[in-house]
This record gives structure tokens, C-alpha cells and sequence, in this order.
């Protein structure tokens, strides 16, 4: 779960520090599926009785927003490109 989550931002960071709009764009595009991986793990935690749905719903709700400004951004290059 770590990786996942820390290669979220990683991914952006590095997306944001490439001069080409492709190179951003894929960085942009790889941290997704990272969040996706993340909500996964997180679902089978709470599945498992290792996360309460209490503790799950902020951190649902953040990653909801991350998704939300990831999808924003990707848009936003592939109209510039």
C-alpha cells in the first residue's frame, strides 16, 4: 500500500518536471493506476475487517479529490498537445 500511494505524487512530481507535454502526460497518466491500486487494497482492508468503513471514508473522499485534479490535469495536456 506504501508504494502504491507514494508512487501516486511520485508520478506527478515527475510528470511536472518534463519539458515535453508527452513526457508529462505519460507520468500524469501512469499515477492513476497507482490510485486505483491503492483504492483496491484499501477496499480489501475494510473487507477483511482491517479498516473500518469510518476510517476508510476520509481517505475514500481524498482520494476521490486526487482522481478528480489527476483527471483535470491529463485533460487539460492532451488539449494542449
Amino acid at each position: 500500500m506504501r508504494r502504491a500511494a507514494v508512487s501516486v505524487p511520485s508520478n506527478i512530481t515527475e510528470g511536472s518536471s518534463r519539458q515535453g507535454i508527452k513526457d508529462s502526460l505519460q507520468f500524469y497518466v501512469i499515477a492513476r493506476p497507482s490510485l486505483s491500486e491503492l483504492d483496491t487494497q484499501l477496499e480489501i482492508c475494510k473487507e477483511l475487517g482491517l479498516l473500518s468503513c469510518d476510517n476508510l471514508r476520509p481517505v475514500s473522499k481524498s482520494m476521490e479529490a486526487v482522481d478528480a485534479l489527476l483527471s483535470g490535469l491529463i485533460s487539460y495536456h492532451r488539449t494542449k498537445k
